[in-house]
């Protein structure tokens, strides 16, 4: 069995070598690891680092594309039976994923969603305003889903092959709206989705977070447009 690790990365000259190492740390009993960078047209080192890496896939846009589009190529390259998206920053912990890919190993689940409000795992305290509007943009998004997601914001997300195949030639999310649209697509096709707790070590904007409250109203029409709208 493969697991395919997609990491989208833009300006993450700081943690970049770091999350790859510690991809590659984490052991996997007979699973075969492969990690997929797209480097979505950094304009820092990144590039620069990615190049001095061993052992890895990287693809270069030669333009920021966005996290959505940084996901797509990764989707376009993987060649695992399993895809794990992996956010570039350490906001999320690669010691997760044995147990994000266990309900999918066992033959439970064709999607896992990690999730940062359930279970005890450690997270970082932040702004109640970012708290609120990720519960209100799950709400919607499950009001639309007809799904029961408790973090569809979440970073960890986990697919089977088969469910790759259906949904990526229809994505069509550039941003973070790439987020609620995977969950739109996998909830149409009826796939089994479980969740898990994972832990969140969140940053600071003074830190590197990109995501802003643009992307949060952005995701609210993206939710009406991808589940109704095709």
């Amino acid at each position: 069995m493969k697991l395919s690790v997609i990491i989208p990365a833009y300006n993450e000259e700081k943690t970049i070598a770091e999350i790859i190492r510690r991809v590659q740390a984490v052991p996997l009993a007979d699973i075969e690891k492969e990690i997929i960078v797209v480097d979505d047209g950094s304009t820092d080192k990144t590039r620069e680092i990615l190049k001095s890496i061993p052992e890895i896939v990287v693809i270069f846009h030669e333009k920021n594309f966005g996290k959505g589009g940084a996901v797509k190529t990764g989707f376009e390259h993987a060649s695992g039976d399993i895809v794990l998206i992996q956010d570039a920053d350490l906001e999320y912990d690669p010691n997760d994923y044995p147990d994000l890919l266990a309900p999918i190993r066992s033959g439970l689940a064709d999607v896992v969603y990690g999730t940062r409000f359930l279970g005890n795992k450690p997270h970082r305290i932040f702004n109640f305003h970012h708290y609120l509007a990720n519960r209100f943009i799950t709400f919607f998004s499950n009001l639309c889903t007809n799904l029961n997601l408790s973090d569809v914001e979440v970073g960890y997300k986990v697919f089977t092959r088969n469910v790759v195949d259906a949904i990526a030639p229809r994505l069509k999310s550039r941003r973070f709206g790439i987020e609620v649209e995977l969950t739109a697509r996998v909830a149409k096709h009826h796939f089994r989705i479980y969740e898990v707790a994972v832990s969140y070590a969140g940053r600071s904007y003074a830190e590197g977070k990109k995501i802003g409250w643009k992307d949060g109203v952005a995701a609210l029409w993206h939710i009406a447009r991808f589940n109704f709208l095709g």
